[in-house]
């Protein structure tokens, strides 16, 4: 990335953070004390000390009492609200006086370390948005474009099978994460994978036909998790009426049939397939569904994709990405996105569980942020693709994003593959 680009990417993140609370309150910014988010506050503060601390660490300006504040992996997430935090106004101070700084000095710096901070800051600003959501704050204040309804797109494509290279290589990006590294042969059965991810209205059939007291149709861990959640329908849905309601940001609307369904924990993903007959995609099939092409002879060819449509980036007609549609859209739009094998929005608009646990790739060392991926394999899923709110500079197919199985306050739907 050239600096100009890299200047303009530290410049457009840090406004899309400023921009994501500037019509929050100060109360807003603490928030309730929940053990899926963070207080607001805290969390902007956090972002300014990890570029400082990654950036930044050997000017004398780069005060080491922020860590005591501001360090994910030495604080506990429940003593984030009780924290001596600066006011608002000194917060924002330090966002600006670290972004002017890290300008000040960039063709100087480790342009990795550089990156890594702006792709750190884009994964937060998507958690500022989903915060938002989960406190039943108003939609982020934006220019959205409307993306034409397009109905569903039922019906499954046929992916051979064959030697796959799963996982990133080295000479084709300038800066991946430690958990895409690197690709490695796998052999990968022949299957058939939906078009599109589960709908709205496809959940709600599930939903509607006793989906979340049928015993039969969760696992152990899931049921003991329903039972737990108290989950009788989708986390943000209610009944009026016959018809469902969502929540959308701090108001009700009708639910859509044909969009992508999200803000679904694994489990219930689960339990929809079982209910459907179908199963979830492991993220070895997500990514030759994604990023493989046929070769013609009934296999794969060896050449992979950096996006479901080619190597190109991502452009509106492609995918639903960067806050642009304001949410997500009905499953059947932007066409131009489709995969080789006929996939749609495999990158964008709802993050996409599969059934794989997180796991390192074969000779996994960590990089220089070591805490990123290894606490957190065994625990979590794998999702893959993006949202609607997720940055497109961060994205490309083998890009693998992670949530314990429980969470429903992300972007998160699914898709299913033939059983």
């Amino acid at each position: 990335m050239p600096l100009d680009e890299l200047a303009a990417a530290v410049t457009d993140a840090r406004a899309r953070t400023l921009a994501l609370i500037a019509d929050l309150s100060d109360a807003q910014l603490v928030g309730a004390r929940l053990a899926t988010v963070n207080p607001l506050g805290w969390e902007v503060g956090h972002v300014a000390w990890f570029q400082e601390k990654w950036v930044l660490a050997d000017e004398p300006q780069y005060v080491l009492a922020a860590d005591a504040l501001y360090d994910s992996s030495a604080i506990p997430h429940e003593v984030r609200w009780d924290l001596p935090l600066p006011d608002r106004a000194a917060t924002l101070a330090f966002l600006d006086d670290v972004r002017r700084r890290v300008l000040a000095r960039l063709p100087a710096l480790d342009a990795y370390f550089v990156r890594l901070s702006v792709f750190h800051e884009d994964m937060h600003d998507e958690a500022f948005t989903y915060t938002r959501q989960t406190h039943g704050h108003p939609a982020p204040r934006f220019a959205y474009t409307h993306i034409n309804d397009a109905g569903p797109l039922p019906g499954d494509v046929d992916v051979p099978g064959g030697s796959f290279s799963l996982g990133a290589r080295q000479d084709d990006e300038p800066f991946v994460f430690d958990n895409e590294k690197w690709a490695h042969a796998v052999e990968v059965r022949p299957f058939q994978i939906a078009r599109a991810a589960v709908t709205q209205g496809e959940f709600a059939a599930f939903t509607d036909d006793g989906g979340y007291a049928t015993r039969a149709l969760w696992s152990d861990a899931g049921w003991r998790w329903r039972l737990s959640a108290d989950a009788h329908a989708p986390v943000y849905w209610r009944k009026d009426g016959a018809a469902w309601l969502r929540r959308d940001f701090d108001r009700d609307v009708p639910l859509e049939p044909h969009r992508a369904m999200i803000h679904v924990a694994w489990y219930e993903a689960e339990a929809f397939c079982r209910w459907a007959g179908r199963r979830l995609p492991s993220e070895l099939e997500w990514e030759v569904a994604a990023a493989g092409e046929p070769d013609g002879a009934g296999g794969l060819a060896p050449r992979k994709r950096r996006f479901p449509w080619g190597d190109a980036p991502p452009d509106p007609s492609r995918a639903n990405l960067d806050w642009r549609a304001g949410g997500c859209v009905d499953v059947g739009a932007l066409p131009a996105g489709d995969s080789a094998f006929g996939c749609r929005q495999l990158i964008g608009n709802a993050w996409e569980w599969t059934a794989s646990p997180f796991q390192p790739y074969p000779g996994f060392v960590a990089d220089p942020y070591r805490d990123y991926s290894a606490p957190w394999f065994g625990t979590h899923r794998v999702l893959r693709g993006g949202c609607w709110a997720t940055r497109a500079r961060l994205l490309r197919n083998t890009w693998r994003n992670f949530y314990t199985p429980d969470r429903r306050d992300v972007w998160s739907g699914f898709r299913t593959c033939a059983p």
